[in-house]
């Protein structure tokens, strides 16, 4: 039985089952059968083909990572033949061709430990062998504390082995006699009175060394010196442990090592305030503190190590600028919303923390979340060094209804926690974009408070305070009316990263479907793009949005939206969403019910009737075109397995409507979904009786 390398828990081998994907391994075996599927393994980059990329396991094994596998063109990745990589084997077939999978975790830094599975040990789990003596002697697999020197440490204490005190005995008696004036001046100074005297003189001198911010470790390399700050991670290698230490000026990696594999301060975790005294070195071009002690901070000492971090980070976080990208004075009245919104998403970035974009699968939800993704790509890009930074930092997940559901909660909180026990992930912030800000979304964002992670709610429609997100931006609720929320997205983009103002210009156009305000069509006019090609791109979009609408379609989006203007893709893709949209749109126009009622005109459709179910466009986009093209009623009503919809100019309070359904109703089943502009759920089979009492309803809220 042995230790697992990264959680000391008994195990047989070096690494239990839990931890098995936290560690890189090394194959050393002949056959592809004897390559342990789940594991991520070191490999070298061999050639490229359409489909994918051969990456050598070992000497003798070739696998292939499928393009559908990487998270982007195979070309956007930067490798070349000869580049040494990590993947994952999920698979070996029969015929001994093995399946890769992406591993995001492309630098040996990343992983928490470096094993080798080699077939023919004991285990197919073990310490990598020493097989470069001298490159063990100087420096560890991580770069960590010289094994020889760590031994050295240990010969002269209180536990070293009984032949490690005999070398000490050997090694003093071979030193030449001091001269006799040096013998004489030894004798006459003091010797300490015992170890705990050279202890307390130890600590004391540790005591005296004054701070130095990790920004400064520059200038005292070869130096012993002391640093402050919070633990990011720690993560244990084949030799010492690597805790990356993170102070109000930035983070370095502190290594610490008792035994090859074996952790070092084991109750030291991500979080904790710690104080290190080591001396400063380079490893590899990059900076590393040989840590000889480790106390972990409490009281007053500890705060005010927290202190100065919260006062550099909020300086750091704050928006270099809160002048919007056009004016509207419905954003106008939300800028310092729109500042705090700002500053808690370029703060998560500076903690190392993923920011998480929940957005609508809309036209509006789609560039309000990609405006805000294309502001932190290169915030992320400078504050991370690894390669892979921009995909483990930012992830841009569209929902499934105009709600962020409890069901997204938990699939983000279980993503959360999983990140957080493999990888000591920090937990993310949640920007919630056109969702989030109603009832519906409380006991979701509840679900993520229990777990301390933050939320951001940015919505250009009717909200309400209950879902109680930690920042909250809402024009409606400062008394102004709806924003498209593709506007105030953008705007929002504009203060996170000012950088990419003039890359966002013509986003706000494109989120309009007619009417845009002029300070925004101006705004476009500044850009390459006509109103046609504006046009199209927003038809694209619509159409991306409805497939995959799970997906966020990274790459594909973003060539539409900063493509060349007269791109082909463009204009493919717009061509098919008029296609779709016109075929659908003359199905349900002949089966459209006209009514009057108190003077109010009806226009009534049963959208599961009279139009191609799981087909495009989606429910919303269907009716919001019709009623854009109608010439006939002042009111649409579309009804939808058990659902009602209602579009109309004069602004028709839904929420109110169903609620006075509800109490005329009791037995419908009757519920008001989202604010004013929601929609209303009922139970299918009352579905004559609640059309008939919702058309009342509105007719007399609008007499």
């Amino acid at each position: 039985m042995g230790t697992c390398i990264i959680c000391g828990s008994s195990t047989d081998g070096r690494v239990c089952d839990t931890h098995e994907e936290d560690v890189a391994f090394e194959f050393r075996g002949t056959s592809p059968d004897e390559l342990t599927p789940g594991r991520y393994y070191e490999g070298t980059i061999d050639g490229f083909a359409d489909f994918g990329v051969f990456v050598d396991i070992g000497d003798s094994v070739t696998g292939l990572l499928h393009r559908s596998e990487v998270p982007g063109r195979l070309d956007s990745l930067g490798w070349d033949a000869g580049d040494e990589v990590y993947v994952q084997v999920t698979d070996v077939h029969d015929n001994d061709n093995v399946d890769l999978g992406w591993s995001i975790r492309q630098d040996d830094r990343d992983f928490r430990g470096h094993l080798v599975d080699d077939p023919s040990a004991k285990t197919d789990a073990e310490l990598p062998e020493d097989d470069e003596e001298e490159d063990a002697e100087t420096s560890t697999a991580d770069g960590g504390t010289p094994v020889a020197e760590s031994e050295a440490e240990f010969e002269f204490g209180d536990e070293a082995e009984d032949g490690d005190e005999e070398a000490a005995d050997a090694e003093v008696a071979a030193e030449p006699e001091p001269e006799a004036d040096e013998a004489e001046a030894a004798e006459a100074e003091p010797e300490p009175a015992d170890d705990e005297a050279v202890e307390t003189e130890s600590e004391s001198e540790d005591e005296d060394l004054e701070r130095v911010a990790i920004a400064d470790l520059d200038d005292h390399v070869g130096e012993r010196v002391a640093v402050e700050g919070e633990v990011a991670n720690a993560r244990q290698t084949s030799g010492p442990t690597v805790f990356e230490l993170a102070d109000e000026s930035g983070a370095v990696d502190c290594a610490a090592f008792v035994e090859a594999g074996v952790r070092a301060y084991p109750d030291v975790e991500a979080g904790a305030v710690v104080r290190i005294v080591g001396e400063v070195e380079r490893r590899r071009g990059e900076l590393q503190v040989e840590t000889e002690e480790l106390t972990e901070l409490d009281g007053s000492d500890a705060q005010a190590v927290e202190a100065r971090m919260e006062d550099a980070l909020t300086e750091r976080a704050a928006p270099e600028s809160t002048a919007l990208l056009a004016d509207d004075p419905a954003v106008e009245a939300v800028v310092d919303d729109l500042a705090d919104a700002a500053t808690a998403i370029r703060r998560a970035v500076v903690e190392a923390r993923p920011v998480i974009v929940r957005h609508t699968a809309t036209v509006e939800g789609y560039v309000a979340g990609t405006a805000i993704e294309r502001a932190l790509l290169p915030l992320i890009r400078d504050e991370h060094a690894r390669e892979d930074a921009e995909y483990h930092y930012v992830d841009r997940r569209p929902l499934d209804d105009a709600f962020y559901t409890i069901d997204d909660a938990t699939g983000d909180v279980t993503s959360m926690l999983e990140a957080a026990e493999r990888h000591d992930e920090k937990h993310p912030l949640f920007v919630l974009v056109g969702a989030g800000s109603t009832s519906e979304s409380t006991d979701a964002i509840d679900l993520l408070d229990i777990y301390d992670a933050d939320t951001v709610a940015i919505d250009g429609g009717y909200t309400e305070e209950a879902a109680g997100a930690d920042v909250l931006v809402s024009p409606t609720k400062a008394g102004e009316s709806p924003v498209n929320t593709g506007a105030l997205g953008s705007q929002l983009a504009a203060l996170v990263n000012g950088d990419v103002r003039e890359d966002l210009y013509h986003l706000p156009a494109v989120a309009y479907w007619a009417d845009t305000p002029a300070a925004y069509a101006d705004l476009a006019a500044e850009t390459d793009y006509s109103p046609e090609t504006l046009a199209d791109l927003r038809d694209a979009i619509a159409l991306e949005a409805f497939y995959q609408s799970y997906e966020d379609k990274r790459e594909l989006i973003s060539d539409l939206l900063w493509g060349e203007a007269d791109d082909s893709l463009i204009s493919h893709v717009s061509e098919q969403f008029r296609e779709r949209l016109d075929t659908e749109l003359s199905t349900a126009e002949p089966h459209l019910e006209i009514r009057g009622q108190d003077g109010v005109a009806f226009e009534t459709l049963d959208v599961d009737a009279y139009t191609h179910q799981y087909d495009f466009p989606p429910v919303d986009l269907l009716l919001d075109a019709l009623y854009r093209q109608r010439d006939r009623a002042d009111v649409l009503v579309g009804v939808s397995g058990d659902e009602i919809r209602v579009r109309s100019d004069d602004a028709v309070d839904v929420h109110a409507v169903g609620e006075t359904v509800a109490d005329e109703l009791p037995d419908a089943g009757v519920q008001p979904r989202g604010a004013r502009d929601g929609r209303i759920e009922f139970l299918s089979g009352e579905k004559d009786a609640v059309v008939d009492a919702v058309v009342d309803a509105i007719a007399d809220q609008l007499a």
